[in-house]
């Protein structure tokens, strides 16, 4: 005889789970014992909102499905906004639950919701496990089901009583490797001619050509057909840089100088763009013809709507577009004399001495390697980042422009610096977004983690007061005080710098890098360009293409 439990993390194991990220309660303690006896690491966090950030993360930059657990009621509600994140930003992840036990109801509904129904709209697939013979068969369901195409959030409720339940031994169900299908030949054929025929053509690499087992691909692709490209904020580093064709990213929908390209272009071949990022670009009846080139069909929207698709396994997909028209593309290059002005003026004035978003953009740059890893937290320094930051690697800058959610920053680096220990990571944050899930720091320091927060701090939220401001309305409601940010990183045990002066900066990061372990290096930001340069600058630029 066994154990559900016993049962249920074999079954992780056999999936090739090493670590869960979470809060059990009581009505998980049959599991936690069952961990206690397996090869799974269990990593408790200080909130389980940060958990499943954790989770989503390790799905992000390994493709396989990060695992976070949490009690019933408050504790699995709280994963909620961490789910949404791995749904709408495509991270496969498991999220383990407990519920009182379901035989018998000695409680009566003492701390009881209904879990797997609020999970269902933030979930590929939600599911409670009522019987322990189920779960080797539920686990490599949801393993898949979290993994495929389009990868996302998958939840499974185990009740106490089911976890705790002895029943003969049933055996795993193997994993298997699943092989997607290729785009069809017409669909190709059709794609190559629009692309040989076009005066114009352009690349732009969304978030979905960033999955890990697709990047190598998206770059052949690029050296084999000579076409510039630009990216999406999801889609930055899929190109390795030094191909001298990247165009730049588009941080906006519409006016920035990556525009000019694109409003010059008569063909877009969108690759891996998913529309639940925030439009890179707007279509209009007077704008460029779109090829969809997806691991799924094209979501129509008011502002997408492409022409032509070819949908299937994206990397062989594209060597199978790239056989077709190498070396054919008489117009492939057109755009290209436009590189050197639009990089030029996003680059402008990032030198000045001053604690602007250009300058703070310049010196993290100068501190990072190439394989460096940047991860956002949300707020107005992400457009910055997203325009400015020069990738040359895939999934060099994790930033989440699908939720957009704050608090995400400082979990995604830690994850990154648990996947990649002898990587330099770093988290970007806003004072804001940094306290919602500031406890970490505490987790990090456990965990003996390697890595620097930037902490932006303007005392505000910034992104809606800008908003607010160029809107004309009063300024209201978006300011607060902060506590001494040194002194509360080092009462977490990390260590703590505040940089007064703009020239002690790149400095100071190096120095946190060498030290080693968690430092937090804590600079004031000057928002003022946000206004001279996302309004004025970019008014005068062009107007707006007309979209109907």
């Amino acid at each position: 005889m066994t154990k559900g439990s016993d049962m249920f993390v074999a079954a992780l194991e056999n999936e090739g789970v090493e670590r869960i990220f979470g809060i059990p309660g009581e009505e998980n303690l049959d599991i936690v014992e069952s961990i206690r006896r397996s090869s799974i690491q269990l990593i408790l966090t200080r909130h389980e909102q940060a958990a499943a950030f954790m989770a989503a993360t390790y799905g992000r930059l390994t493709g396989k499905a990060g695992v976070c657990i949490t009690t019933l009621g408050p504790g699995a509600l709280n994963l909620t906004t961490g789910s949404a994140y791995a749904l709408l930003g495509a991270m496969p992840m498991i999220m383990i639950t407990g519920q009182k036990g379901i035989l018998s109801s000695r409680q009566a509904r003492f701390q009881i919701v209904d879990i797997v129904a609020a999970m269902k709209p933030l979930t590929k697939l939600s599911r409670q496990i009522v019987s322990p013979k189920m779960i080797p068969s539920l686990v490599r369901e949801a393993f898949r089901v979290a993994e495929e195409e389009r990868p996302g959030p998958v939840h499974l409720e185990l009740p106490e009583d089911i976890a705790a339940a002895e029943c003969e031994p049933v055996a795993l169900v193997p994993t298997h490797p699943v092989e997607l299908p290729l785009a069809s030949p017409g669909a190709l054929d059709r794609a190559a001619r629009m692309i040989m025929e076009a005066r114009r053509p352009l690349l732009m690499f969304g978030a979905a050509a960033s999955r890990p087992r697709v990047t190598p691909d998206v770059a052949q692709f690029v050296l084999r057909t000579q076409i510039p490209y630009f990216t999406t904020q999801m889609g930055k580093g899929t190109v390795p840089g030094g191909t001298e064709l990247y165009m730049g990213t588009a941080a906006l929908s519409e006016r920035d100088y990556v525009h000019e390209a694109i409003e010059q272009a008569d063909l877009i071949i969108t690759i891996g763009h998913d529309t639940v990022e925030k439009p890179p670009f707007i279509m209009g009846a007077k704008g460029p013809k779109v090829i969809h080139v997806g691991y799924q069909s094209a979501d129509v929207e008011q502002v997408y709507f492409p022409q032509a698709e070819i949908v299937g396994d994206l990397g062989p997909s594209l060597a199978l577009l790239a056989d077709r028209i190498e070396g054919k593309i008489p117009n492939a290059q057109a755009l290209l004399p436009l590189r050197e002005g639009i990089l030029s003026r996003i680059a402008a004035r990032a030198t000045e001495d001053r604690f602007t978003p250009q300058r703070i953009v310049h010196d993290v740059r100068a501190v990072m390697p190439a394989d460096g890893i940047l991860a956002l937290d949300n707020g107005m320094y992400k457009i910055w980042f997203a325009r400015n930051y020069r990738t040359r690697m895939a999934n060099t800058l994790l930033l989440d422009n699908a939720l957009a959610t704050m608090g995400a920053g400082l979990p995604s680096a830690m994850m990154a610096a648990l996947l990649y220990p002898q990587r330099r990571v770093m988290a970007i944050c806003g004072d804001g977004g940094f306290m919602m899930n500031s406890q970490e720091l505490e987790t990090a320091v456990r965990l003996k983690l390697n890595f620097v927060v930037l902490l932006l701090e303007d005392h505000a939220y910034g992104m809606i007061r800008w908003k607010q401001a160029v809107d004309e309305f009063p300024d209201f409601g978006m300011t607060f005080g902060n506590p001494d940010f040194v002194k509360y990183a080092e009462a977490y045990g990390a260590k703590g710098t505040r940089v007064d002066a703009i020239a002690d900066l790149r400095p100071a990061l190096e120095q946190a890098f060498t030290g080693g372990g968690v430092h937090l290096v804590v600079v004031p930001i000057d928002y003022s360009e946000n206004t001279r340069v996302l309004v004025d600058e970019l008014r005068e630029r062009l107007p707006a293409p007309q979209t109907s």
